[in-house]
């Protein structure tokens, strides 16, 4: 004889729905409902077009930093700087000495006498020969080679002071530009190698945002757009717009965007981390209550009144706004949307999927 009851498990889920069902009825329906509609327990989708917002995670950091490195070797002298301070552009910060500054501005000084002799003994033996050809006595040939050694001294001479010069110069340790000091790598005292990175700069007003975007919201992204960045640190939100469009340079794959402030003087830092949000363009979705979805197997679904019965819409949701909910595919603005216990017309036939005992 074949038993044709319904197994326990089965006939204790029937029993759960069928009781929350009258315990917990279900309230959702939307204000622009007319009584049609809430007879039947149904709503009219509605088309509503929201300007989309563009979230990221943004940090603060340099657009670039400039670094003094020692143009000579030797002995650092003078420097008293400490990392974040601010110090003005062509500013003294220590200078470089030692004995091997001593033998290189030694060397360029009589480089320059020597060149100076030069030009003296040059212009001494032009006038020689000058004098003789007043009286014969030389040709315009030797007076004109004359002339040509002199030139040849002075320009000896000017390259001699310049190197000297520079030599002075490039032992003047000066900050290249206005800013704050990120690193100071050296102490005075120190010895240190032709190369060797001094300090580290950022450049007053050198600061931008950098945020990460992924997925479709990154393609939407466009030099121009304009938003705000709020600060993890409070405060109050500091108006940004799109400058570059760096790529993708990340391993996960994300676009890398660089931003600037609007304002001119932004009271960020140099490491500021916050939410950056950005006006995207204005899209139209079909808006539904929130109720009526309905998730089955991660796959979202609506009921669709029609005129021949209910039917499974397959949607893909999007924003939500209060109790309404904003579908990006699926389903068409003007179709009725099952509100009331589209949860168990959903699952009508959920016993049907349980085999009869044997």
């Amino acid at each position: 004889m074949v038993n044709k009851t319904i197994p326990i498990c089965g006939l204790s889920v029937l029993l759960i729905l069928i009781a929350g069902h009258f315990l917990f009825p279900p309230v959702c329906f939307s204000k622009q409902k007319n009584q049609n509609d809430m007879d039947m327990g149904v709503v009219t989708a509605r088309a509503r077009t929201i300007t989309t917002r563009l979230l990221a995670y943004g940090r603060v950091e340099p657009i670039t930093t400039i670094k003094l490195n020692a143009e000579q070797a030797g002995v650092v002298s003078g420097l008293t700087v400490l990392p974040g301070e601010t110090v003005k552009a062509g500013a003294v910060l220590g200078h470089m000495t030692g004995p091997a500054v001593d033998g290189l501005l030694a060397q360029r000084r009589n480089s320059v006498a020597g060149a100076d002799v030069a030009v003296t003994m040059a212009e001494k033996t032009l006038a020689i020969e000058r004098q003789k050809q007043a009286v014969r006595l030389a040709t315009r040939k030797v007076v004109y080679q004359a002339e040509t050694r002199l030139v040849r001294a002075r320009d000896d001479l000017d390259n001699a002071l310049l190197q000297l010069h520079a030599v002075q110069k490039s032992l003047v340790l000066k900050a290249p530009s206005g800013g704050i000091l990120l690193a100071v790598n050296v102490h005075k005292g120190e010895w240190v190698q032709t190369g060797r990175t001094i300090l580290i700069l950022q450049p007053t007003g050198g600061l931008w945002l950098m945020a990460h975007y992924y997925g479709p919201d990154a393609a939407m992204i466009r030099i121009g757009m304009t938003g705000q960045f709020e600060s993890a640190a409070g405060g109050s939100a500091i108006p940004v717009k799109v400058r570059t469009v760096i790529g993708q340079v990340e391993p996960d794959g994300g676009e890398s965007i660089g931003l600037i402030a609007t304002d001119p003087a932004p009271h960020w830092l140099n490491g500021d981390v916050g939410r950056v949000s950005l006006s995207g363009g204005k899209e139209t979705y079909v808006a539904v209550p929130t109720c009526s979805l309905i998730l089955d197997k991660g796959r979202w679904w609506v009921l669709e009144h029609t005129a021949h019965g209910n039917q499974r819409r397959k949607i893909v949701p999007g924003p939500s706004q209060g109790t309404m909910t904003l579908i990006k595919q699926g389903l068409e603005a003007g179709s009725q949307v099952v509100v009331e216990n589209a949860y168990l017309e959903f699952h009508r036939d959920f016993s049907r999927q349980y085999q009869k005992p044997d």
